[in-house]
């Protein structure tokens, strides 16, 4: 009887269509078996490494093989330990897959091979970043992602279009992130998501993974286990910031700071860098730049500040020149703020300096592109720098009375400071 249970649960598991588990109660019902006998039956397939039990307990849908590395000690412990119910569901073991005959040929579409040979549904895989310029840089993908969580798709106009080969119209439903010791990202896919890809870009992704030893991004693994997040993304918060400033402006009664900001939708090169080069890198700080000295609002600074100054040129004569937006930044803050310590606002006014400074650069030379591992490093260290001052600012107009008396909601990760910058 034993081997004609196993055949019944590989074959149920490869034809159910989303490798499925075989019910318990399926099985007490075919072969009239009471709870007693099937508990029987499954201690021995599970210790002869025929068969694996999910219980419902490590994820909450016994009906996927969420997981892989549930050894047979650990399932028959569940097994002894758990009330037996109707609801556990038995899996063919790789070792029963890799033997069954039957199998079809998945060699074409390496991921769903995987699953085909046991893999578990949220095991996930690693791949080099570079490998999401694919559908970031083609406008007929809808490429969303808030730098934890992630999701590629066709746009409307594009969805079962002739101009558009149905192999290329493809679903990622989430990707998410992870990292190593050293703190470098990776995109991170599940591998029930990969199998959704057709096989011409399960051979894409295929080409881009990556060996090593990669934790997943701490937020992405409990949103994917239904649990919320415990921080927010640098980039979201840096968003998020921007929004509350121009909020506050509007209690003080003047007109927006930052002439525009962006909920949920950020422009596309906001975010950690995809390719580690000198090219990507400056068109980061190029947008960096647009969001912060270049979105300033000069209507915000009057009537109180002068907008123009005149400056006396070496013929002697006198000419008008408008002030840039830092200058008036620099000279708003300090005139309505003076702290006793006033190192924080420096370096606030510093770091927008920096950031233009580090704009200009490119514009001045000419340069060949430079790939390099540093400039992950140098992004992220950028990006943390300017989110402080974005952040300084912030603090500085909660300090008007307007703004203390009818202060704005702010996010609750954000008021902590719990923040992701990995």
């Amino acid at each position: 009887m034993n081997q004609t249970v196993i055949d019944k649960i590989t074959k149920h598991y490869l034809e159910s269509g989303d490798f499925n588990g075989y019910p318990v109660y399926a099985l007490k019902k075919k072969y009239e078996i009471n709870d007693e006998s099937a508990k029987a039956l499954l201690r021995e397939l599970i210790l002869s490494r025929k068969i694996d039990v999910v219980f419902g307990n490590i994820h909450p849908n016994p009906h996927i093989k969420a997981f892989s590395d549930t050894s047979a000690e650990q399932q028959i412990e569940f097994l002894e330990q758990l009330e037996f119910v109707d609801h556990f569901c038995l899996y063919p073991s790789k070792e029963t897959l890799s033997q069954f005959v039957q199998r079809p040929d998945y060699s074409s579409e390496p991921y769903t091979e995987q699953l085909a040979l046991g893999e578990g549904q949220l095991d996930f895989r690693v791949f080099d970043l570079s490998v999401l310029e694919y559908y970031r840089n083609d406008p007929r993908y809808h490429y969303q992602t808030d730098f934890i969580n992630g999701q590629i798709s066709v746009t409307n106009e594009h969805y079962e279009s002739e101009s558009m080969p149905e192999h290329d119209q493809v679903l990622l439903q989430t990707f998410g992130f992870a990292h190593d010791k050293n703190l470098n990202r990776a995109v991170a896919v599940f591998l029930r998501y990969l199998s959704d890809l057709s096989p011409e870009h399960q051979a894409i992704w295929k080409y881009k993974e990556l060996k090593g030893d990669y934790q997943l991004h701490p937020d992405y693994l409990r949103n994917s286990m239904g649990h919320w997040g415990t921080r927010i993304s640098i980039f979201e918060a840096f968003s998020q910031e921007m929004q509350l400033i121009n909020e506050m402006a509007n209690l003080i009664g003047k007109p927006p700071l930052f002439r525009q900001t962006y909920e949920h939708e950020y422009p596309r090169n906001f975010g950690f860098l995809l390719r580690p080069t000198l090219a990507e890198l400056n068109a980061f700080v190029l947008l960096l730049d647009q969001l912060m000295s270049d979105n300033l609002n000069k209507k915000f600074f009057s009537p109180e500040l002068e907008l123009e100054q005149d400056h006396a040129r070496e013929d002697g004569r006198v000419e008008v020149r408008r002030k840039g937006t830092i200058a008036l930044l620099d000279e708003w803050v300090h005139h309505y703020f003076q702290p006793e310590n006033p190192e924080p606002l420096d370096r606030m006014i510093a770091t927008f300096r920096k950031v233009r400074s580090l704009r200009q650069k490119p514009a001045h030379s000419i340069r060949e592109d430079v790939f390099d591992q540093k400039y992950f490093r140098d992004q992220r260290s950028l990006i943390m720098d300017a989110y402080g001052a974005i952040r300084t600012l912030r603090l500085v107009l909660a300090n008007h009375p307007n703004v203390k008396a009818n202060a704005p909601k702010i996010n609750k990760f954000l008021y902590e400071g719990k923040i992701w910058s990995i």
